[in-house]
């Protein structure tokens, strides 16, 4: 069982970015390895604890989780009590194909990039994960990471549960498990979606769909503005679609000559969402 370290803080020294260039694959490995975070989710100690949060806030953090969106005050505090909350700095790697860990994660505050690195030794993003996401090796909750990475890429605050906290607290509520599988199924149409639009779409099409993918993920998690933000680099983006940061840059710059979207400094705000979904189809 991990750990119960509750808010521990974890630092970096150094930043490892896999979509920088092209590198040997071997040696790119062997980096990332290198930082892998200590004790995730082993229960090692690490060298710096932060100020544990209260049960107030753990709860808060619980609840904005979609699921547990339907959890009385009672059960959020039973969850809160068992789940370790860690705050990782950015650069940190919680897991890779050679750290297989039955754990789920549940990102409260940050982004988690998933990656992978192919062939050529480069870093092909899969996923930018945002605050309420569940996410990890487990197999319980029909979950494959396999041959992925997955890299803090803001400071985040992440509960851990290993096995046995899933089939007790999770698998058990048929609350919390009709939520789960909501929650998978949607990830599967999305993925289904990301594969079709790369054999169907043009690279200005595919940035279009998913900024406005990526804007909807705002608007599930309550933040329901007429102009959400997409807090994301051109890099980011660039590495999400699977294209070039200069393609990204020229077709964003498009978007916004059309006042469908505003750059700002690591953000794009969505001025007008049917325009950019009709750009994306």
């Amino acid at each position: 069982m991990v750990k119960d370290m509750r808010n521990e803080r974890i630092a970096t020294s150094t930043n490892i970015s896999p979509c920088g260039g092209a590198h040997e694959g071997a040696t790119l490995e062997h980096l990332i390895e290198a930082r892998l975070a200590p004790g995730v989710p082993t229960g090692q100690e690490s060298t710096a604890v932060s100020d544990m949060p209260t049960d107030e806030i753990k709860n808060r953090y619980l609840s904005e989780v979609d699921i547990f969106r339907d959890l009385n005050d009672g059960e959020l505090h039973a969850i809160a009590k068992q789940a370790p909350m860690r705050v990782f700095e950015r650069g940190h790697v919680l897991f890779s194909p050679r750290q297989s860990v039955e754990t789920l994660f549940i990102l409260k505050v940050g982004t988690v990039r998933i990656f992978r690195i192919g062939p050529d030794g480069r870093a092909l993003t899969t996923a930018l994960l945002e605050p309420g996401t569940i996410f990890g090796e487990m197999v319980l909750l029909g979950q494959h990471m396999y041959d992925q990475y997955a890299e803090i890429m803001d400071e985040a605050t992440i509960c851990l549960m290993d096995r046995g906290d899933v089939h007790k607290y999770l698998l058990s509520n048929p609350k919390i498990a009709l939520r789960v599988a909501e929650v998978l199924g949607r990830r599967l149409i999305e993925t289904e979606q990301r594969f079709s639009d790369a054999v169907l779409k043009t690279a200005p099409q595919r940035i279009a769909s998913t900024l406005h993918t990526l804007a909807r993920k705002e608007y599930r998690r309550g933040i329901r503005s007429a102009t959400p933000n997409v807090r994301i680099t051109h890099e980011q983006l660039a590495d999400l679609v699977g294209t070039s940061r200069e393609t990204t840059t020229k077709a964003l710059g498009t978007l916004s000559e059309n006042g469908i979207i505003k750059l700002g400094r690591g953000k794009i705000t969505i001025l007008k969402p049917l325009a950019l979904r009709e750009a994306g189809e």
